[in-house]
């Protein structure tokens, strides 16, 4: 186990704080750990930074086209209003788990806190590659769809301009190192940077509903027809269809956890991080509204969309809503400054859960990911791995023209399994450590949440695996369960040569 700058300060092997320990110690220090980050975030901008990560018209704009395959107004309207209580059922079960155990570390932390002792460590190592792979996969799916809009809507003003796929690599490289740039050097103004893209999120989305409704130069359509027009002959998935529509909505609440890893940077994390991650969803979901159904009202006909530039549906829509190339690249730049926004905002995220896993001794080079800035105050180097790793695997876009696809679900699958590993364990464990904790839900209410839960993360993981139409060849085939698989493989490698000796699991802790 290694002890550098973020040296534990309780080891593994040490018997689990009791109650009246952690309660006279510092919060972090109760749960194992020395503190490093500094304690520069409140609920709101936790919220705000939530709020961000999931970039609402980027999160259902991004992967429209799925929609548009999925049958249209009805998959996207419907499929809005059931994510209101899927996701509400995983943001409460995770909400839960964080208050009783609020550390960057996040769901692998969790899983060995909450597993039976023979199983623990091995299981809280799995978990945590996954919770791994999932943050860096759904970061650069965000980093890459950034990319790809900005390509598409390049083609607002040059119909017939399509990106080579160097050149779009070139620009997601681009994007990606201005995040890391804003996040190494920028980190105390990053929670005011969150607070400004949550304020420009609602404006441009009360912007985008009054623009669409009002032009609406592709037609009004009436009400039945907004919310209820249901089109399965263009997937070719027949009845299946519906649920292909719903991958928009699930991938935008798919992040909703990752602000588990901001536990470290804020005061009173047991009740500020459960209350943003279960914050998150309504209001989410709220101003979501407000988006969805002007599209739904005033969508073009469904098989030109399919056609779109890039296949980026959202600025052929608002190109073609508005009427004009100026119309559609001024709704595209708010969309694209959310966006860039998020960029920075999921890869703080992301770049914590790496430093968090390192600090445990359980990935490659685990000494050098773990080192903290102590000028910045920053983990440089995880910043530098997220940074390099979103690299490397933006190469598959050489290849494959549904890159976008596999990174968007594969992030998912992730993310999902990682979350759904400790629900399960708190569920089958009878809730006894949740019942603990500061922030929790009546007995009957919280098993219902899990169960729910558990049941749409199954489903969801088999959903993301699959292509959007059919038939499939070479080039549109959905490669997620080869890059999840893939990833697995390299962690059951090192576990095998190290980490089955060296990774003991993080602190044992009676949580908070």
């Amino acid at each position: 186990m290694t002890t550098t700058g973020s040296e534990k300060m309780v080891d593994s092997n040490q018997k689990p704080l009791n109650d009246s320990t952690a309660a006279d110690l510092d919060p972090l220090a109760a749960l194992g750990y020395k503190q490093e980050l500094k304690r520069n975030r409140s609920l709101f901008t936790l919220l705000f930074q939530s709020l961000a990560i999931a970039a609402l018209p980027f999160g259902e704009g991004g992967p429209l086209l799925s929609a548009i395959y999925g049958g249209g107004q009805l998959a996207i309207f419907l499929g809005w209003i059931v994510l209101l209580i899927l996701a509400s059922s995983v943001a409460v079960s995770l909400a839960e788990i964080a208050s009783r155990y609020p550390t960057s570390a996040g769901p692998y932390y969790w899983s060995y806190q909450l597993a039976p002792a023979p199983n623990r460590t091995l299981l809280s190592f799995i978990n945590g590659w996954v919770w791994l792979i999932g943050n860096w996969t759904i970061t650069l799916s965000v980093n890459f769809g950034l990319a790809s809009l900005i390509t598409a809507t390049a083609a607002i003003y040059h119909p017939d301009f399509a990106a080579e796929p160097w050149q779009l690599l070139l620009i997601f490289y681009a994007i990606l190192l201005l995040s890391f740039v804003v996040c190494t050097f920028g980190n105390r103004f990053l929670p005011m940077v969150d607070t400004i893209c949550a304020a420009w999120t609602a404006i441009s989305i009360f912007i985008i509903c009054i623009a669409l409704s009002v032009r609406a130069a592709a037609g009004r359509h009436s009400a039945s027809y907004t919310l209820g027009h249901y089109d399965k002959s263009l997937s070719g998935w027949g009845g299946f269809t519906f649920f292909i529509g719903l991958l928009p909505a699930a991938y935008t609440f798919s992040a909703i956890g990752m602000i588990s890893a901001m536990a470290e940077e804020v005061h009173d994390p047991t009740i500020k991080v459960p209350q943003a991650i279960a914050l998150s969803v309504p209001v989410l979901w709220f101003f979501g509204l407000f988006f969805v159904i002007p599209i739904c009202a005033t969508l073009p006909p469904l098989a030109d969309i399919t056609t779109a530039p890039g296949l980026q549906a959202l600025p052929y829509i608002f190109h073609t809503v508005m009427g004009t190339s100026g119309g559609g690249l001024g709704l595209m730049f708010l969309v694209l400054a959310i966006t860039a926004f998020c960029s920075i905002s999921i890869t703080v995220a992301a770049s914590r859960t790496t430093w968090a896993f390192a600090r445990d001794d359980a990935i490659p080079l685990a000494r050098l990911w773990s080192r903290v800035n102590p000028g910045l105050g920053v983990p440089v180097w995880a910043l530098l791995l997220v940074t390099v790793v979103q690299m490397l695997l933006g190469l598959i876009n050489l290849g494959s023209t549904s890159a976008f696809t596999a990174f968007v679900s594969v992030g998912v699958q992730a993310l999902q399994v990682s979350y759904g590993i400790p629900i399960a364990l708190s569920l089958f464990s009878k809730r006894v450590q949740v019942s603990q904790a500061r922030w929790k839900l009546p007995a009957g209410i919280g098993t219902a949440a899990n169960v729910v839960a558990l049941c749409w993360i199954a489903f969801e993981v088999v959903l993301f695996s699959m292509p959007t139409t059919l038939p499939v060849d070479r080039t549109t085939m959905n490669y997620a369960s080869v890059v999840l698989m893939g990833f697995m493989a390299f962690a059951a490698v090192w576990y095998v040569v190290y980490a089955r000796k060296a990774y003991k699991g993080p602190p044992a802790s009676d949580g908070l």
